[in-house]
């Protein structure tokens, strides 16, 4: 009986290896931005305590961050979040969340302990665009359309960047 389960399993591996390419893992890599990735790696803030890295955010039939303008939170994200998920849940009022208060997405930094956007940027991605768990399926809330799961899905595997021109959520840009 063994003999067969080798047999078949040495089989198997023939079978896969005659299909695999041996490629460097460039996850962890030190970036600054996401030229400093080659593709289908992206540079953002995904390990606590590391700083930004190279990671692998793209699965097959996600969007290419490489490709086109990377959104930013003041542009783009901030109207989407404020729209779907920061009334009752993860803004200022967080009755409508389970009891988690430990974030907050309408704030882009961390403030006193509480994590913002760009901490959460990796989760937000996770949630919205992988999981579509978020906002959860509740009669008579938003969810994000298609273009707007697409967006998040950009800005976080682009590192999450503020603003264009360096501005803040306040400044009006």
């Amino acid at each position: 009986m063994n003999r067969i389960h080798l047999s078949l399993l040495g089989l198997c591996a023939a079978a896969v290896a005659g299909c695999t390419i041996e490629a460097p893992d460039f996850s962890g890599k030190s970036c600054e931005s996401i030229a400093d990735c080659p593709k289908s790696y992206t540079c953002v803030a995904a390990r606590p305590g590391v700083g930004r890295t190279c990671e692998v955010l793209n699965a097959p039939g996600v969007s290419d961050p490489n490709d086109g303008r990377v959104p930013t939170w003041c542009q783009d994200i901030q109207p989407i979040l404020a729209a779907n998920c920061v009334s009752s849940c993860h803004g200022a009022d967080t009755t409508g969340s389970n009891g988690r208060s430990d974030f907050r997405l309408d704030l882009y930094e961390a403030d006193g302990g509480v994590a913002g956007a760009k901490l959460m940027a990796p989760r937000i991605h996770a949630r919205v665009v992988t999981y579509r768990d978020m906002p959860p399926p509740r009669r008579g809330l938003p969810e994000p359309t298609e273009e707007e799961r697409l967006l998040i899905d950009r800005w976080a595997a682009g590192g999450a960047p503020l603003c264009n021109d360096g501005g803040t959520p306040d400044s009006g840009t």
